[in-house]
């Protein structure tokens, strides 16, 4: 089998779509739909395993770029921390990286590019129903967890972001297997040009193998635990929180 997942070939020819499509449409009870769609994202996490756990989403041509691509989610930071840093141009911005590692670090700007880039142009797909081809430029996930060496019980790595919706801060997370996925990069770089504000500066998260809410906007900090629960609320995310999937898997 080839290594490049197109998106949703397989996921839909196993039923994954028909059967979230049906379940939206129907007049059930909320635990059975919710039994449905929890069966939705089991089946759409086992796929993404069974055809490899380095299987490649597609990548596109230059030409292929869309000639806009709207933001997700928020448009800008909120936090006395992210707003210093733009003030400066991120020049003292920095990463943190803690948890469960061996060598909990700060990382700024220059350090993340001065590592071993990665580009690569895909489609954005958002759970509101829109799509964009753009070209993203970052570092792998992976340099920078090979850096802070996590600890054998580390299970998740958790994105906490300096958006907010109302009180809350944006989170999100994803698994060792996906944090280590080839295409997964903190990316710094967008279409031949630096991340813009609008996009998530100063770094954002590209999951290639999920939807775009999975794509964590103006990250300031890295953590790998065990366990998701006791953090936010739990599900693993802020709208995971609120009754969307955790493994968004397309």
């Amino acid at each position: 089998m080839s290594r490049v997942l197109t998106r949703r070939r397989l996921i839909t020819g196993l039923g994954y779509t028909a059967i979230a499509g049906t379940v939206g449409g129907l007049a059930v009870s909320p635990s059975f739909r919710d039994l449905v769609l929890k069966g939705g994202e089991t089946l759409a996490y086992n796929t993404h395993r069974l055809v490899g756990r380095d299987a490649l989403v597609r990548e596109y041509s230059e030409a292929e770029m869309s000639p806009d691509f709207r933001t997700n989610g928020n448009t800008t930071g909120a936090t006395p921390a992210w707003e210093a840093a733009r003030d400066t141009g991120f020049a003292d911005w920095e990463l943190e990286v803690s948890g469960l590692v061996e060598n909990p670090a700060r990382f700024g700007l220059d350090a993340l590019r001065a590592m071993p880039a990665r580009t690569q142009i895909t489609r954005h797909d958002c759970v509101e129903g829109w799509s964009a081809i753009g070209k993203w430029t970052g570092v792998p996930l992976s340099e920078v967890l090979d850096r802070v060496t996590p600890k054998p019980n580390a299970r998740y790595v958790v994105f906490r972001c300096a958006d907010r919706f109302g009180l809350s801060l944006y989170y999100e997370s994803i698994d060792m297997i996906d944090a280590y996925h080839p295409q997964t990069i903190l990316a710094y770089g967008m279409n031949d040009a630096d991340l813009q504000i609008g996009h998530g500066a100063p770094i954002r998260l590209r999951v290639e193998r999920q939807l775009g809410y999975k794509n964590a906007k103006f990250i300031m900090k890295i953590e790998l635990v065990e366990s998701l629960a006791g953090i936010g609320g739990g599900k693993g995310g802020f709208w995971e929180d609120r009754g969307y999937e955790w493994y968004a898997g397309i």
